[in-house]
């Protein structure tokens, strides 16, 4: 049997597992509510939910993933007792990973034409119109999708066909530093611009008014389900990161060390934007908006404003790279253990695979926009992003925490012995109570709120039938958890 590959350093996976929790909703998105739910206080809530929910998770993911010293789609098989039904729930998993690259690849697509267009200069001295237009063209063009999208693959298979320590931890360790240097740069810049100061305030002074305004149970809620979706957890991305890792450091810490540079990621993102909206008299926005069409304005008034907005859009492409890579790598390495396939064969079916798989999130800005899957406005994108976000996100976690935790799983002291080997940080005994039922309780609620807040505004019926559906898909994962020993 073929030696498991292992990480070259620490430092190694503590980037590689940052770069795939790090996506562009600590971009899109972080900056945006904070500001809404009180800056600094909605940031400490975060924190908590963070630590209490976050946390265990990713720890039970890198747990799962050493232990059984394989990806997603096997580790369950392995450590499941005999008898037991965990292993059917690999393809949460593998169709989770999946999923997310069929838009997540286009998106970072979006992100490298945007570096292109402002390192050749062809969004200096447009008029606001000008790149509202600009964004709007590539939407319209599937021809220009579907470059970017198909060089975007090809890298990221590129990267991840050199292998672990060659290829994806090499690599990405390089653009993770990259990409918090460029950070920390535009940060600085931000902050120094005049009027600055007003946006420094919106977003880190604690603003118990606009808390109120927004309801603490809204604020407590939003910051919950950030917490939860920011760090990627639940389809196994993770856990395959896990089982190249060695026996050397206990777990807790080395999650502790990956949530604190997704944390400072997002933070920094919020230095990064709020003053310049702020400095130029510009609402921040939240979703491909901000990004596309208010930013680009912003360095369209600032002095030099070319280089910032290349600085930026680099660092866009690094991040969602990274996290492109990190999901190919999971994808690959199923790919190898469920097929006996060896590396290079995996990738280039994948690089294949992938790239028809893409098409039809591009297809649902253009040709395809008449398909409105999730109702008025919304196209296959939105249907894919539901999937995985809204479903198998939070289902897949439930899986973990449940498989970690209860006898006829992997078990709590099983869970506990792996995570305690090596120096460092003991995850402490002490919870297990709440991770088998305070942890999945919280887990259920943000699956549910998230249903909830997806079709509210439709009407009594449309939520009515889907939160059914919600309510059937937890039925199913109970049910299939329950001790199967006769």
């Amino acid at each position: 049997m073929k030696e498991r590959e292992n990480f070259g350093s620490r430092l190694g996976f503590i980037l590689v597992s940052a770069g795939c929790a790090i996506g562009l909703g600590n971009v899109w998105k972080f900056p945006y509510i904070c500001g809404q739910y009180g800056g600094a206080a909605f940031i400490l809530i975060y924190l908590v939910f963070l630590a209490i929910l976050g946390l265990p998770i990713i720890i039970c993911e890198f747990a799962v993933g050493r232990g059984s010293k394989t990806s997603i789609a096997k580790s369950f098989d392995i450590l499941e007792p005999i008898g037991q039904k965990w292993h059917h729930f690999k393809w949460i998993g593998v169709i989770g990973c999946y999923l997310l690259m069929m838009f997540y690849t286009m998106v970072c697509g979006w992100m490298m034409y945007y570096a292109y267009l402002m390192i050749t200069g062809q969004m200096v001295g447009l008029s606001a119109d000008g790149v509202v237009s600009v964004f709007n063209h590539m939407l319209a063009s599937p021809g220009t999708m579907i470059f970017w999208m198909v060089l975007a693959t090809l890298l990221s298979f590129g990267c991840v066909a050199l292998g672990l320590k060659n290829g994806v931890e090499k690599i990405t360790k390089v653009m993770m530093i990259l990409l918090l240097l460029m950070m920390i740069v535009l940060a600085i810049n931000s902050i120094r611009l005049n009027n600055a100061s007003a946006g420094l305030r919106f977003y880190l002074i604690p603003n118990l008014d606009t808390i109120r305004q927004n309801g603490i149970g809204t604020a407590v809620f939003a910051a919950m389900t950030h917490a939860f979706f920011t760090l990627s957890v639940g389809i196994g991305a993770m856990s395959i990161f896990g089982s190249y890792l060695d026996d050397k450091r206990k777990l807790t810490g080395e999650a502790i060390s990956i949530v604190l540079v997704d944390t400072f990621v997002a933070l920094t993102a919020g230095l990064i934007i709020i003053p310049a909206c702020f400095a130029y008299n510009v609402q921040p926005d939240s979703g491909p908006s901000l990004l596309f069409i208010t930013l680009p304005n912003i360095f369209n008034h600032m002095t030099a404003g070319w280089i910032w907005g290349t600085l930026f859009f680099i660092f866009m492409t690094f991040a969602a790279m990274s996290t492109v890579i990190a999901v190919f790598e999971a994808i690959v390495a199923a790919n190898m253990e469920l097929t006996g396939w060896d590396r290079l064969k995996s990738v280039k079916v994948n690089i294949v695979a992938l790239i028809l798989l893409s098409l039809p999130a591009i297809l649902g800005f253009n040709l395809w926009s008449g398909f409105v899957p999730l109702g008025e406005g919304t196209g296959i994108m939105d249907l894919e992003d539901f999937l995985v976000s809204y479903n198998l996100l939070p289902l897949g976690s439930l899986v973990f925490v449940l498989f970690c935790t209860r006898k006829n799983g992997w078990g709590f002291q099983n869970f506990i012995a792996e995570s305690n080997k090596g120096e460092g940080i003991n995850f402490p005994k002490a919870v297990q109570t709440y991770m088998t039922y305070g942890l999945p309780l919280i887990i259920v609620i943000v699956y549910l709120k998230g249903y909830y807040d997806m079709f509210v505004g439709m009407g009594t019926k449309v939520l009515a039938f889907w939160m059914c559906v919600a309510f059937i898909f937890l039925g199913f994962i109970f049910y299939s958890s329950k001790d199967h020993k006769k």
